[in-house]
């Protein structure tokens, strides 16, 4: 272990972990993440391998008053990951998913990415919702909400956590459950980081594929956006059956004709969920709705399908914004707005995205989980992603602006904030985000972190 030598580190001995400090050789690769804009630098990094491990990590940050940070899967696009002065504690060597198929529970280490985890439930025919890019965190993506494909039928990630490990900020090892801890439960349901490190989230599965359909057909931006309004007109009658999103994006690559390397395009993704021979018919309308640019559609493998937008977003290469905001409906000008955006955007790398929601989702009532609110129709993001660091403000720049126009068209002024941008929006976006559940979040806040320890969040501050 680098540095445990040092009086800083002398009081972590007992880890059977890592600790990696500044000066160390390894500790610039320890502190990136997915983001290749953030650049901070923790005065130190515990790589935990156990419950036990964090516990000690814990204790040793308030033993020296420092705050600390959670990595998990690091693909938070505001880096919340990695802090400046303070411990970061990293969970990526703990990755163990362990299924009981009988019951329809899958247990998951805080570090685990969604490929973990589906990897582990497929072999048993079973899934939980999670995100949709399989390399990303599922502490990070299920503690904010977790939006994935299967939340038509199944909701959010949230809404199948039945119960969590956790190190509270005094260095107490919880099991937080309907029975036990019961508002830590509820609050680590859409309340994000502030309350702990959950070393276990134990999750409720659901009998899915193997093999599931997807419908993917293209479309390019320059022939109108009729083909957008007729999957908007289907996802509403169908949005209990189907976990959908019309992507903006440039067709490049050898999937694409050389005609059409390029051009700006919009993808009407959409995975049914149910038997995939009743979704390929029930979507095949989608796929005849004028020229195709291209179409990916098919019934494949639900662990295919959960990874087909991985190479969207490889760890590392790209500098990466994003925004998102819920919106009430989708009216044509919102659709006509989406795709102008689209058109604007000054990277080719960029998406932007129009979601549906209804079906599992709404069926949550506000006061079930700290989430929220569950009567948005829609969400809209715009995802910015580019190379070179020059280009930071322009395509910073085409995220906010794309965000801020689509307010008129939003949802009492809530916010994904697993998008949050690079969370510099502060308390009041988040405030409005958690609506009626927010002075809740903050008496649990003042329960379980009196001194804000964990606060490289979409913080909720103790009132205290």
């Amino acid at each position: 272990m680098d540095g445990l030598e040092t009086k800083d580190a002398a009081d972590i001995r007992k880890l059977s972990g890592d600790v990696i400090l500044p000066g160390s050789d390894r500790y610039d690769a320890a502190r990136a993440v997915w983001n290749a804009m953030i650049d901070r630098r923790p005065n130190a990094i515990v790589r935990c391998r156990n419950s036990a491990d964090v516990v000690e990590a814990v204790k040793h940050a308030r033993g020296h008053n420092m705050p600390i940070s959670i990595r998990g899967g690091g693909h938070n696009v505001a880096g919340h990951a990695v802090c400046d002065d303070g411990l970061m504690i990293d969970l990526s060597g703990m990755r163990a998913v362990a299924v009981d198929p009988d019951k329809r529970i899958a247990t998951v280490e805080g570090g685990a990415l969604w490929a973990d985890v589906d990897s582990a439930t497929q072999a048993h025919g079973l899934a939980t919702p999670g995100g949709l890019i399989s390399e990303t965190g599922v502490a990070g993506l299920t503690l904010s909400g977790g939006i994935g494909w299967l939340r038509a039928q199944h909701g959010l990630s949230i809404d199948n956590l039945i119960a969590a490990e956790v190190v509270t900020a005094n260095g107490d090892l919880v099991r937080a459950s309907p029975d036990e801890d019961a508002d830590l439960l509820w609050a680590l349901k859409g309340g994000g980081g502030n309350f702990g490190v959950v070393t276990r989230f134990e999750f409720a599965l659901h009998p899915v594929g193997p093999e599931i359909m997807f419908a993917a057909p293209i479309y390019a931006i320059e022939d109108g956006p009729e083909p957008i309004r007729a999957w908007r007109e289907l996802m509403k009658e169908h949005g209990n059956l189907v976990g959908s999103l019309c992507e903006f994006s440039t067709a490049g690559g050898e999937d694409f004709a050389e005609k059409d390397q390029g051009k700006r395009v919009y993808t009407l993704a959409c995975v049914y969920n149910g038997d995939a021979a009743e979704g390929e018919a029930l979507l095949q309308p989608l796929r005849e709705l004028g020229s195709l640019v291209a179409d990916f559609s098919g019934r494949m493998a639900y662990c295919e399908v959960q990874q087909l937008f991985d190479t969207l977003m490889p760890a590392g290469d790209f500098r990466c914004y994003w925004k998102a905001r819920y919106l009430t409906d989708l009216p044509d000008e919102m659709i006509d707005l989406a795709m102008q955006n689209a058109l604007d955007a000054p990277s080719d790398n960029s998406i932007s995205s129009l979601w549906n929601f209804g079906g599992a989702t709404a069926a949550v009532s506000e006061g079930a989980t700290a989430f929220g609110d569950r009567s948005m129709g829609w969400m809209y993001s715009l995802d910015g992603v580019w190379i070179n660091p020059s280009d930071d403000a322009r395509n910073i720049a085409w995220s906010r602006e794309g965000w801020e126009s689509a307010a008129p068209f939003g949802h009492h002024g809530r916010v994904y904030l697993n998008f949050p941008g690079h969370g510099e929006d502060g308390d009041a976006l988040t405030q409005a985000s958690f609506g009626d559940n927010f002075q809740r979040l903050v008496e649990i806040k003042t329960k379980y972190d009196p001194d804000n320890r964990f606060r490289f969040n979409q913080n909720i501050k103790p009132g205290v």
